[in-house]
């Protein structure tokens, strides 16, 4: 500063402490200060301008770095108003230059942040409307294709999404929200109604098959002393249990394995039973086995009459040793059957050969035979003793034919 004018590039002070500052090619009085020295005077509105340049720096920083939000138009304004006369004695023109670039960059800043805040309000509706499209689709379903405890899940969770997209996010048109939750709580009143009406009947029926089926298994239980003699009538009853429906898997279980252990009882009853006929038809078993030991030899046997006797005598014997056991039944019934198609076959045979029509025709048959054999005879010895080689191999190879016919007809 000067100590002759008490001047600086910006500002002077007179000699009553008025204090002026430089704008352009003239000055303006920005105020005084009687009670202090020039120096004094200057730093004080010095300081002024100071104040006013640091909001300037503060505002561009924050412009420059994107931090700014929508207030920075409102400070640029009051800047601008500060800076119409401001008493502070410093570069005024700089720094309203300063300022007006800034209302250029806040106006640009201004437009991207409302860019910004219009694709997030729309990222944000698309982000609702996405959630009540899924709850109209899972309210939507065939009752026949709900899982209820599943879409239940998936209601509460999409419940939980649209609380966290309303308390975190960009807030979106008061009207668009309030009708996107009206279309969301009407899709989830309409899932919870069908859900209460689904448990309700299911309810009911479960109420409804409890009660038919709880009769059959008391008339189940009531064949218990019948033992064997009640199967029938529990196998009637099995038909009706089908027809009675389905309950919930759980209570179905329970009254099945009712119904099932009053079965048991009777099943237990037939297997006690068939154990002790299987027991008595033991003894039967051995003494079979043993009489088929016996009857072996009958396989041996060509004589019909013999055989046919001897099998008899078996058969009768088999039938008062009585039933065997079932799974031996088969196996031991084989046995006897194979010595009866024995005996069968050498009735057979006998028939064959004695059937007095059987027997004509062989007997005519077999008198051709007999004399166009003697012919071929001759006519080998006619050939050999002329020394014809070939007509005497045709006749022998004749010859050797109807001989091996007249062996098979037999005596």
């Amino acid at each position: 500063m000067s100590e002759s004018s008490n001047e600086t590039t910006w500002g002077r002070v007179d000699d009553d402490r008025t204090v002026y500052v430089r704008e352009g090619d003239g000055e303006r009085v920005v105020g005084s200060f009687p009670d202090g020295t020039p120096e004094e005077a200057l730093a004080y509105f010095t300081r002024k301008y100071a104040d006013l340049a640091g909001q300037v720096t503060l505002l561009e920083a924050r412009i420059a770095r994107g931090t700014a939000d929508a207030s920075a138009a409102d400070s640029v304004a009051k800047l601008r108003e500060q800076l119409v006369e401001p008493a502070a004695v410093g570069d005024i023109v700089s720094l309203r230059e300063r300022v007006e670039k800034l209302a250029g960059k806040t106006a640009e800043l201004s437009e991207k942040q409302q860019a910004e805040r219009e694709a997030a309000r729309k990222e944000a509706v698309e982000k609702r409307e996405a959630i009540v499209a899924e709850a109209e689709s899972l309210a939507a379903q065939p009752e026949a294709s709900i899982r209820w405890k599943d879409t239940s899940q998936a209601f509460e969770q999409l419940f939980t999404d649209w609380q966290t997209a309303q308390r975190g996010g960009p807030q979106i048109p008061k009207g668009q929200a309030d009708a996107l939750w009206k279309r969301f709580r009407s899709a989830r009143q309409s899932f919870d109604s069908a859900r209460r009406a689904h448990f309700a009947q299911m309810d009911a029926n479960n109420k409804e098959v409890k009660q038919r089926k709880e009769r059959i298994i008391a008339a189940a239980e009531a064949l218990a002393p019948k033992g064997i003699e009640g199967i029938p009538a529990y196998r009637a009853l099995l038909d009706d249990w089908k027809a009675a429906g389905r309950a919930s898997r759980k209570l179905d279980d329970q009254l099945w394995a009712r119904f099932k252990a009053a079965g048991d009882v009777l099943y237990e009853a037939k297997a006690a039973e068939a154990a002790q006929t299987n027991e008595e038809y033991a003894a039967n078993l051995t003494a079979k086995q043993a009489l088929l030991d016996e009857a072996e030899p009958i396989l041996q046997q060509q004589d019909h009459t013999t055989a046919r006797k001897l099998l008899t005598e078996v058969q009768l014997k088999w039938d008062e040793l009585g039933r065997v056991p079932r799974e031996a039944l088969r196996d031991i019934e084989g046995r006897l059957r194979k010595i009866e198609d024995h005996v069968k076959r050498l009735e057979d045979e006998h028939w064959r050969k004695s059937n007095p029509e059987t027997k004509a025709r062989s007997e005519g048959l077999r008198g051709q035979l007999e004399a166009s054999i003697a012919e071929l005879e001759a006519e080998a010895a006619a050939a050999r003793a002329v020394g014809d080689a070939k007509a005497q191999a045709e006749a022998e190879e004749k010859l050797a034919a109807q001989q091996s016919w007249l062996a098979a007809i037999g005596d």
